[in-house]
């Protein structure tokens, strides 16, 4: 006997919270209600995906980047859709911007219960080629940013006795020819994620990392124009050597990322997460 089990787009099923259909168009909503998102390097990529899957799932979100311009019309073609969201301009490396962006939110929404650190730049070069502006850079933004970010959301998260903040690192972290700043920064902050998981837990703040593998963004689409590389042929390239198959979009780390910042992964924290498409031989 053959038993078949088929699941139809059409079934629902009823959470205390939400709503779930099951099936080829499955999307939960509401799993972030009342909640209040802080995501920098907003104004695109990984970012932009994050902040439009928060704010799908209910989440008021606030949308940083140094971009204040194209941050401001990413967070007006959320605000279109009917989704809470507006974009500031940040540097993540200005103390002063950083502590006052966190308030904003915080004063507008009354309170913060969500950060992701995902704002980033690259600066590669193989060691011998890197200079000092290169290590710097890579080090203010993904290190430093990552510093100011958390240090000024926690003052709301610890008081609220609530809060997630969620790193992001990557597969670099574990080396790879020509970023020496950049996997030194990505190691950096996962070292920093499990640090703060220890200090902040008592308070009921947990704190993830996220290790994208290949996703393509225009950070993928650079690193392919300074290798002299078509940039599908970079992509078909990498396809090869991940295990599924295929190379990762940003709405993949948004899925990550939401996991990460949902009530129900509060007895999970201080860990990084590599998604990655599976591991390199």
């Amino acid at each position: 006997m053959t038993l078949v089990v088929v699941f139809c787009h059409a079934t629902w099923v009823k959470g205390p919270r939400h709503v779930v259909i099951i099936g080829r168009e499955s999307k939960r909503v509401d799993r972030l209600k009342d909640r209040v998102a802080f995501v920098t390097g907003a104004s695109r990529g990984i970012g932009y995906a994050t902040a439009r899957r928060l704010a799908e799932e209910g989440a008021k979100v606030c949308m940083a980047d140094i971009d204040a311009e194209g941050v401001a019309k990413a967070a007006g073609e959320l605000s279109e859709g009917s989704l809470e969201a507006f974009g500031v301009g940040v540097d993540v490396s200005n103390r002063e911007q950083v502590e006052r962006a966190i308030a904003e939110t915080a004063e507008r929404y009354g309170h913060l219960d969500i950060l992701v650190n995902n704002a980033g730049v690259i600066r590669d070069n193989m060691l011998f080629k890197m200079s000092d502006e290169d290590w710097q850079t890579v080090m203010d933004v993904h290190l430093k940013g990552a510093f100011l970010c958390s240090r000024a959301a926690q003052t709301y998260m610890v008081e609220q006795k609530y809060g997630r903040i969620i790193n992001l690192s990557s597969t670099s972290a574990l080396g790879n020819r020509g970023q020496a700043n950049y996997s030194a920064a990505k190691a950096g902050l996962q070292g920093f994620t499990k640090t703060l998981a220890i200090e902040l837990g008592r308070y009921g703040v947990t704190c993830n990392a996220i290790a994208p593998g290949f996703i393509e963004t225009e950070m993928t689409r650079a690193t392919a124009q300074r290798m002299g590389v078509p940039f599908e042929a970079f992509v078909q390239g990498a396809a090869q050597q991940i295990p599924v198959g295929r190379t990762g979009k940003p709405e993949d780390i948004a899925a990550a990322i939401l996991f990460f910042a949902s009530e129900e992964a509060g007895f999970v924290s201080g860990q990084v997460l590599y998604v990655a498409g599976g591991p390199k031989d």
